[in-house]
């Protein structure tokens, strides 16, 4: 896969490949997994898919899973840590799933509410914000990092609030394409599955 058309002075977004916390639907922001194999291989297959020489830019998260899902698609040797691009900050809610969270506080959303002892959708669209600011005009970034941190950006791309978020689901180990149709920044692709 290569930028063309629509995508200089866009961004390619890969999400780290599964963990065990991702695989059980427990929110991880902090606690610093490794790949499982199926996340791995998922990572190796996106080599063959995309062209390093078409990026002018490669940020990535500097949280492991982050990193290993750059470094195995082959982007590792160009790659930029970008602390914008951590995942959202879960505070207590860190470890858990949506359903154990429900049980104590069954109305919680995270893209409204946030969590206790971590951040609030605001300052999360706030880096997601600093991240935008450094694409550069003409050239193609690629950023490896997180599933909330990244549908969050491709809402602020659009220029929508974080709320927006909530309706882009992003696989693990899935691509977006942020892109521009005639001139207005435009989502051109989302949760991409191939390799």
């Amino acid at each position: 896969m290569t930028p063309e058309g629509p995508l200089p002075g866009g961004i390619v977004v890969v999400r780290h490949g599964a963990t065990e916390w991702s695989l059980s639907g427990r929110h991880t922001s902090r606690t610093d997994l490794p790949l499982v194999p199926a996340g791995q291989w998922r990572a190796q297959g996106l080599a063959e898919v995309l062209d390093p020489d078409a990026f002018g830019r490669v940020l990535c998260s500097p949280l492991r899973r982050a990193r290993e899902t750059c470094e195995l698609a082959g982007f590792g040797g160009r790659a930029e840590l970008c602390d914008d691009l951590r995942e959202w900050d879960y505070g207590e809610y860190e470890g858990l799933t949506s359903r154990e969270i429900w049980e104590s506080r069954p109305e919680w959303v995270l893209w409204r509410d946030g969590c206790p002892g971590g951040e609030t959708p605001e300052q999360v669209s706030a880096r997601a914000d600093r991240v935008l600011e450094l694409v550069r005009a003409g050239e193609t970034t690629i950023a490896f990092a997180h599933g909330h941190i990244l549908r969050v950006l491709a809402a602020r791309w659009v220029e929508m609030d974080v709320t927006a978020g909530q309706r882009l689901v992003l696989d693990a180990g899935g691509l977006g394409l942020l892109g521009h149709e005639h001139e207005m920044r435009a989502i051109r692709g989302w949760n991409v599955p191939e390799p």
